[in-house]
């Protein structure tokens, strides 16, 4: 059974709401998945027991969540290389912070990634449900599991 850890910074709520939604989808998928606040994670160690992580942000004016910016500069001191990694959040009027996790995911922490970031207004419209759900399935499809 694959372990998926799931990190979020959330403004409103909505982006631990798709957090939730993807772990329901890695569950349904018959795996197990973590759901943290990124504020509580202290230690990169504390991401390294996991077969997969998915970092996501709200984006507000543009910019991520800086609890989210503060977990990036920590992840890169554990040991991701090789590891599956995926991309989330939601958004009012702009979606940047996704893409630069995501980026930061591939390149800096050399990471096997799914194939995009998983950008939503709100889990509640346009099928935002069922497509987070389908994002924590697409997770251990990446890991073969």
């Amino acid at each position: 059974m694959a372990h998926v850890k799931i990190v979020y910074a959330s403004r409103t709520g909505e982006t631990e709401a798709i957090a939730n939604l993807i772990a329901e989808g890695v569950r349904i998928s018959g795996h197990e998945a973590t759901v943290v606040e990124a504020k509580t994670v202290k230690k990169a160690q504390e991401l390294e027991d996991c077969d997969a992580l998915v970092l996501g942000s709200a984006t507000y004016h543009g910019e991520m969540m800086e609890s989210m910016k503060t977990l990036l500069f920590l992840v890169e001191k554990a040991d991701l290389e090789g590891k599956v990694g995926a991309a989330f959040g939601a958004f009012g009027w702009s979606g940047e912070a996704p893409e630069r996790i995501f980026n930061t995911m591939l390149k800096i922490y050399k990471m096997k990634m799914v194939r995009g970031p998983l950008t939503l207004k709100s889990s509640l419209l346009e099928g935002g449900i069922q497509m987070a759900q389908q994002y924590g399935r697409d997770v251990i499809s990446a890991m073969g599991a």
